[in-house]
């Protein structure tokens, strides 16, 4: 006996919002109906489409402004790939939910990659806020983020709790600054000698760093970051079409 297969409600609405995205009905850009109004429509209760919302967030079709709603970002240009980009990643890492410890927060003159990131001059006082954090219980990596000492103040962040939610959420909220996009460069390179502390590893071992430029919608840097990761706990994997 054949049984015919109903997916669940919140899939009903992904995929309903989505072919409406995909035809053009939803518009780049636009504000899709509130939640009261898609809870009404599909005739589902609100967690139900709150669900369907973050999911399609995830994965890079809408996104949500705290207050205002979701906007549509267009069809993602790999559906299905999934996996979040790092800069990506860091910008919404919750620090309280992740094992690691924040080693300072304090004024720092600006080195020359985050300079030349951030558009200022070398040796321009920053805030520095950096975190080693551990994975399974090693030393893992060590993220250290620049920005703007009134940026910093603003945002709450020249203390010693742990930024809950994501630094682009706590900007955002505390400070009114949405970044729009980031800007990754990754290399490799020889360990500062505080990165080897941190990390257990020898003066000689190099670090895979990653540098990320988060910028605002016309394109002027908010805010940098340095990821140092231990070489040989960490590999990069991209995904992107080609035409």
């Amino acid at each position: 006996m054949a049984f015919e297969y109903t997916p669940p409600k919140y899939a009903q609405v992904i995929a309903e919002l989505q072919r409406r995205i995909e035809s053009g009905e939803y518009q780049p850009g636009s504000l899709l109906p509130s939640e009261h109004q898609l809870s009404a429509e599909f005739g589902t209760a609100r967690p139900t489409v709150v669900r369907a919302l973050r999911e399609l967030r995830q994965a890079g079709w809408v996104d949500t402004q705290q207050g205002k709603g979701s906007f549509v970002r267009g069809r993602p240009a790999l559906t299905g790939v999934g996996a979040e980009r790092r800069g990506q990643a860091e910008l919404d890492r919750d620090e309280s939910r992740e094992a690691g410890e924040l080693v300072s927060a304090s004024k720092a003159p600006a080195p020359a990659r985050i300079a030349a990131l951030l558009n200022v001059k070398p040796g321009a006082e920053l805030v520095s806020r950096r975190r080693l954090v551990r994975r399974d219980g090693e030393a893992s990596e060590v993220v250290t983020w620049w920005l703007p000492a009134e940026l910093a103040e603003q945002a709450g962040l020249g203390g010693s709790e742990p930024v809950r939610g994501g630094i682009r959420s706590l900007l955002a909220r505390t400070a009114g600054v949405r970044i729009d996009h980031v800007v990754e460069q990754v290399t490799a390179r020889r360990a500062d000698p505080h990165e080897v502390k941190l990390l257990g590893i020898s003066r000689s071992a190099p670090v895979l760093a990653l540098y990320v430029s988060a910028r605002d919608a016309s394109g002027v840097p908010v805010l940098a970051l340095d990821v140092a990761m231990a070489g040989d706990l960490h590999e990069l994997e991209d995904a992107y079409p080609v035409g």
